[in-house]
């Protein structure tokens, strides 16, 4: 008989075997026919004017970040909310430890101008 652990390791060997396979069978029989019009850069139809490769300015990286930290806030605050009642008083400090953390990033931020829209 096969223990459990042997099933979760032949699990993880097809699921990552699966992909693989595919992946390297598309590189295998893909047509492969390159021209100019294939490798010229496309953007919504438009011809690009000038380089094409630009640099974007770090502060939508800024904002991008600002968001993703909060959105996983709201993700990690949701069983707290929903379980409140049943908390004993270490989780709610715990919880209360996280957001004072989270504001801490989010004043520093602030300070520092990251959430300046120029």
């Amino acid at each position: 008989m096969l223990s459990a652990w042997l099933y979760i390791g032949i699990f993880t060997l097809v699921a990552v075997a699966l992909p693989a396979i595919a992946i390297f069978l598309a590189g295998l029989l893909a047509p492969k026919k390159p021209n100019p019009i294939k490798e010229a850069t496309y953007e919504c139809g438009v011809e690009t004017v000038g380089p094409t490769w630009t640099q974007l300015r770090i502060q939508y990286y800024l904002f991008a970040l600002a968001f993703l930290i909060f959105d996983v806030e709201s993700v990690l605050l949701y069983p707290w909310a929903v379980a409140y009642q049943q908390l004993p008083l270490f989780a709610i400090v715990e919880a209360i430890i996280f957001l004072a953390i989270l504001l801490g990033g989010l004043f520093y931020a602030w300070r520092k101008g990251a959430l300046n829209w120029q």
